[in-house]
């Protein structure tokens, strides 16, 4: 059987892992060995799908009005700028 060495692992980390190895009756090898067992065997339920984690956002914002009553909203709400305005600038 091939070994494995890790170093350098956050104290909190192992503390975790050696926590939940303790609760599981497990040595601390035996629940690393677990938990790569168990990822490696279905990755996809660890890590969520990006598009279905977008999708959940659509339709997240609720409001009444119209399309056209927010557009409207957004540009009665803009001010006029003097930006563009100066005599002898680039965009005269």
């Amino acid at each position: 059987m091939a070994n494995l060495q890790v170093k350098d692992i956050d104290e909190k980390l192992y503390e975790s892992l050696r926590n939940l190895a303790a609760n599981e009756k497990r040595s601390i090898s035996q629940e690393v060995v677990y938990i790569l067992q168990k990822y490696l065997s279905k990755p996809n339920e660890f890590e969520p799908n990006q598009t279905d984690e977008f999708l959940k956002l659509s339709g997240s914002w609720k409001d009444e009005r119209e399309a056209e009553e927010i557009v409207g909203e957004i540009w009665r709400s803009r001010k006029n700028s003097d930006r563009f305005g100066k005599e002898n600038e680039l965009f005269d």
